[in-house]
């Protein structure tokens, strides 16, 4: 019962800190980024596992884990509030060819990241070509050309 509790917390509290530090996708990860997940997820173990290494409780875990997911996915379709809570959704950061500055640094975003979008997903060469520029909820940046 014990691992049971810990991989509810541990997951609980990495959701917490995951939505504090923001959205990005996988895809835009950074070498800092990835060493960083590295470091969570050994911290992680050690906390999930405590000091019962047995393949029974890694086990336990692992189910545990993938119940809370399912469990939360399920609630997600069930409940636009709690999928919002969880989720977020998305955020307009270019409007008319005009960056929304405070939105840009509530996401710790810069205008190099919404170029860069813009050239690799239209070929969008200045801000001026974007209608929207939209921070979806995987982190990734969809960009409307005028």
């Amino acid at each position: 019962m014990d691992s049971v509790l810990r991989a509810t917390v541990m997951y609980l509290a990495l959701m917490v800190l995951f939505k504090i530090a923001g959205r990005r996708s996988l895809a835009e990860l950074t070498t800092f980024d990835f060493v960083l997940l590295m470091i969570i997820g050994e911290a992680t173990q050690q906390a999930l596992l405590g000091d019962d290494f047995s393949m029974t409780n890694s086990m336990l875990v692992i189910v545990t884990l993938i119940a809370i997911d399912v469990g939360l996915s399920l609630l997600k379709q069930r409940s636009q509030w709690v999928s919002q809570l969880i989720d977020g959704g998305p955020t307009i950061i270019v409007e008319n060819g005009k960056l929304l500055h405070k939105r840009l640094r509530h996401a710790r975003l810069i205008e190099a990241d919404v170029m860069e979008a813009a050239r690799s997903s239209q070929g969008i060469e200045t801000l001026d070509q974007i209608k929207f520029a939209i921070l979806e909820r995987n982190g990734k940046i969809s960009v409307i050309a005028m």
